[in-house]
């Protein structure tokens, strides 16, 4: 049987440790579909409902495996439907390769049927690399370079072949001859670390400080041990980016939780009073929750130098791998560091009893007819210890970076930088995919489900009997509104909610998965919340559990003002409802006002 350039792409994904493509079919890749039909024991094509949940798929394969995150689409339409999955790898880095098709090669520049201009389509998104294959031996040398520049960067690159090219004949063996280049499936990373004299100057101003706060985003993951045995020389507090949160144990008496707008008190307490910062892995864009400019010496450390001194002013950058650079560091600072003896790790440790006080008032307010925290809270105590979490942009990401304390080692991953709604099932499912045997627990808001979580939960009916493990557990928080973009709304601008653009209809979600042969559980009363999460854990398929909750219940950053306060109210009086949402807006604030930062 002749080669083609298909095979040959599948031939060359599959000497790249490739097994697993998330796509959609369409006639532009008709020739790329047929070559991994002929491959489907080695690389398996996983067919979403539409283009953007392959593109979410790859990134979230991308982002649970640690690897690289492959999606095709056809030309046209199917390659526009790409962009915003590929922009959530983008803002958040993760190594992507789009492969798409494009009209035949004679008809480029006719304006022919589904033609989009791709390399301008693509630049911005791919832009450390993105390439149109025009000849066979063209092939090896674009994918290598497509698949090296993706893992190199740690972000997305695209290759585009033309029709015509995807079915041609694929050399036996590319000549050695002028303008025919041949490369290898091969890639290699550096040992990265800063120079001796720059450590020096992290070390004196980290030693300087007495009241040591550690910001740790997903920069750190390979560096864990090393972050906390950094925080305790020191004697420093802990606080992560929301993209931080899954790398380290919350139950440390030290560790503050997540910062920024969606962050704990303890948190935010801890960068208002802290002299000095260590920031490692992390280009958080929440500045307003940074130290106040000239309040704390700081050292950031990131392998990406140009990301030092990107969101707030820094003494001493160091460019280097987390892990390398603070096994370095540790060398260099003294052992019994000065927050220990200045009693700071004390009154960061009070902090965070603080948060958890006002955390359980909260998760146990009465609420019409749910509270969403307590509906989280309710999952930290039986999320199993092997589990991987999705979880949805909105006001659920609010809720599990406040209320689900993650095991050890237990993955959760989400849209952070594009904060793109619709992310928590395709990510779950390439969860799924890549650990069968391992339980996934997606967090999504009725908004996100309606945008594409249904259609994605048919992908899950149809797979799920494929599973080692068939527990799939997905929470819908049905409060119909937007919640996240109406409390935004009163907060930023002191505007009311506008019902015409916030409001979600009212669907069946639990009906609708047991019309899909899943399981479905609805839930309206707190004293059946545990029970609801008992029964869809243990359940014998995959399972939506529906919780109807409270859409009153507020987004409130933490430490803020007075100011801010009154700007919601001013929205909710504006409101013909607005009166319960109020007086839990008052009655949370006044929780964080009767306990002030520890001195």
């Amino acid at each position: 049987m002749t080669t083609t350039v298909a095979d040959g792409l599948v031939a060359r994904l599959r000497d790249w440790g490739v097994h697993r493509v998330f796509g959609y079919a369409g006639d532009g890749i008709d020739p790329i579909l047929a070559a991994l039909h002929r491959a489907q024991d080695d690389i398996e094509l996983v067919t979403a409902r539409h283009e953007e949940m392959a593109a979410f798929m790859a990134t979230g394969h991308a982002k649970y495996s640690g690897g690289l995150g492959v999606c095709l689409a056809t030309q046209g339409p199917g390659a526009v439907h790409l962009l915003t999955g590929l922009y959530d790898a983008k803002l958040d880095r993760r190594p992507v390769v789009a492969i798409v098709g494009q009209v035949v090669a004679t008809a480029l520049g006719s304006g022919y049927l589904q033609e989009v201009d791709l390399p301008t389509l693509f630049k911005d998104v791919c832009g450390q690399y993105v390439q149109t294959v025009t000849t066979p031996e063209q092939l090896p040398l674009v994918i290598d370079n497509a698949i090296r520049t993706a893992l190199a960067t740690s972000s997305p690159t695209c290759v585009i072949i033309t029709h015509d090219v995807q079915r041609a004949e694929l050399p036996e063996s590319l000549p050695q001859s002028h303008g025919v280049v041949q490369t290898a499936a091969v890639v290699g990373r550096p040992r990265v670390l800063p120079q001796d004299d720059d450590l020096a100057r992290a070390a004196e101003v980290l030693s300087s400080g007495e009241r040591v706060a550690l910001l740790v985003g997903q920069g750190a993951a390979s560096a864990v041990d090393e972050v906390l045995a950094v925080a305790d020389r020191l004697g420093a507090g802990i606080t992560t980016s929301l993209l931080g949160k899954p790398l380290l144990d919350e139950s440390l008496p030290h560790h503050c939780g997540v910062m920024g707008h969606l962050g704990t008190t303890a948190s935010a307490d801890l960068l208002a009073g802290c002299d000095t910062l260590l920031i490692v892995g992390s280009s958080d864009p929440w500045t307003e929750f940074y130290p106040e400019p000239g309040q704390a010496r700081t050292v950031q450390v990131d392998l990406a130098a140009r990301n030092l001194g990107a969101k707030y002013p820094v003494e001493v950058g160091l460019a280097g791998d987390s892990a390398e650079t603070l096994r370095a560091l540790l060398t260099l600072l003294p052992d019994d560091g000065p927050g220990r003896r200045s009693g700071w790790r004390d009154t960061v440790e009070q902090g965070v009893r603080t948060w958890r006080a006002i955390a359980d008032e909260r998760a146990h307010q009465p609420a019409d007819p749910l509270n969403p925290q307590l509906v989280v809270h309710e999952l930290s105590a039986r999320l199993p210890a092997d589990a991987q979490v999705s979880v949805d942009v909105g006001s659920v990401v609010y809720w599990y970076a406040r209320f689900l304390r993650l095991p050890t080692g237990v993955p959760a991953h989400l849209s952070s930088t594009l904060a793109s709604m619709g992310s928590a099932m395709p990510y779950g499912i390439a969860a799924k995919l890549l650990h069968p045997d391992r339980p996934v627990v997606a967090l999504a808001g009725d908004g996100a489900m309606q945008m594409n979580g249904l259609s994605e939960l048919i992908t899950v009916a149809h797979r799920w009997r494929d599973w080692a493990d068939p527990r799939f557990v997905v929470l819908v928080l049905h409060n119909g509104d937007l919640a996240e973009v109406s409390w935004e709304q009163r907060e930023m601008e002191g505007d009311p909610r506008f019902p015409a653009s916030q409001t979600v209809p009212s669907f069946p979600y639990a009906g609708y998965a047991e019309l899909l042969g899943l399981r479905g559980i609805r839930v309206d009363d707190p004293a059946d919340v545990a029970a609801a999460w008992d029964a869809a854990l243990t359940a014998d398929r995959p399972c939506v559990v529906e919780a109807v909750v409270d859409r009153r219940t507020p987004l409130l950053p933490p430490r803020r003002t007075s100011d801010t306060v009154d700007g919601m109210r001013r929205g909710l009086d504006q409101e013909p409802d607005g009166a319960p949402a109020t007086a839990q807006l008052v009655r949370q604030h006044a929780q964080e006002t009767e306990r002030p930062p520890a001195t």
